[in-house]
């Protein structure tokens, strides 16, 4: 039956290539809370809350992504450290980035599997080590220094009581996710290659604030870290470094 709409209009069919299409590798409970969070931004859609959701098993599915956000990874045990995973994800990757790289050359990719670096960076305007020089240590009453060492160990003790940690990685994410779809130039803190920086010469990644849009990071934030500051982040960098090299590719 013809129907009216199709009286005065001709569908050419042509290919409809989208301009922001993201990819969420892995449908896990990472994965999931990804997607959810991302979806909750409202990121896809200018107008519409309506997005076109495709999944599947074939990497066809992820053509033409402007970004892909890999959440697979090899299940971490309680207790255990993230850095005995390395090896196990890099055999894991091996298989899954020139598979999306085939169908989708151009893209921004964020990995969310385990291993992150040891370090966490936060920038402000003033150090709170100069408006409380107690902080941090012994000295200082309101034990800050406990909380720091609880909220380290907190991935560890949701792990213990829930298998798995989910909704703040997908949150946090959903924002790297945004800055980089809206062209924000926001600052995070963001793994990325540090060589010739705070007088590291390896090829090492380590998180550092950067700023992030739509061509992935622009820009790193240099800091003014302590002769202490910066001989801990040379020794991190050395200890992800002694592992880096003896990966097997």
């Amino acid at each position: 039956m013809v129907t009216l709409k199709d009286q005065p209009i001709q569908n050419l069919k042509e290919d409809h290539i989208p301009q922001n299409k993201i990819t969420v590798v892995g449908v896990g409970a990472v994965g999931m809370a990804h997607v959810i969070s991302i979806l909750m931004k409202d990121l896809l859609i200018l107008f519409l809350r309506t997005p076109k959701i495709v999944f599947g098993k074939d990497y066809n599915v992820t053509a033409n992504s402007k970004q892909v956000i890999i959440t697979v990874g090899a299940h971490q045990q309680e207790g255990e450290s993230c850095l005995n995973l390395v090896q196990r994800n890099v055999n894991i990757f091996k298989f899954i980035i020139p598979n999306i790289v085939k169908y989708t050359p151009n893209f921004k990719l964020l990995v969310v599997s385990n291993p992150v670096d040891i370090f966490g960076v936060n920038v402000d305007g003033v150090s709170l080590k100069n408006l409380h020089p107690d902080l941090g240590t012994d000295a200082d009453k309101e034990q800050w220094k406990e909380v720091h060492k609880q909220v380290v160990d907190s991935a560890f003790e949701v792990i213990k009581w829930k298998g798995y940690t989910s909704w703040v990685i997908g949150l946090s994410v959903a924002d790297l996710a945004e800055s980089t779809m809206k062209n924000l130039r926001r600052v995070h803190p963001i793994s990325t290659m540090i060589k010739r920086l705070y007088g590291i010469k390896d090829d090492v990644f380590l998180i550092v604030p950067c700023i992030l849009g739509q061509k992935g990071i622009s820009d790193v934030v240099k800091v003014t870290l302590t002769p202490e500051e910066e001989a801990r982040l040379k020794k991190g960098a050395d200890t992800l470094w002694g592992i880096q090299k003896e990966l097997q590719f």
